[in-house]
């Protein structure tokens, strides 16, 4: 199986959003204190690159 270029895209957004959801829970159940912001922070902004890889596929 030959993957292209929107596979891979594709699999990059659903690896991301996997760890944006890891990083929140992480921020949101084991790190309660100030550091569980930086957590929830990052996870948001892996959301954010997760969302512009999902809106390249078709165009690259």
């Amino acid at each position: 199986m030959g993957m292209n270029k929107n596979t891979v895209l594709a699999w990059a957004t659903f690896i991301m959003i996997l760890v944006g959801v890891s990083l929140i829970l992480l921020g949101a159940f084991r790190y309660r204190e100030v550091s569980g912001w930086g957590f929830a922070a990052v996870g948001i902004g892996f959301f954010a690159i997760a969302w512009v890889f999902n809106a390249l596929k078709g165009r690259v």
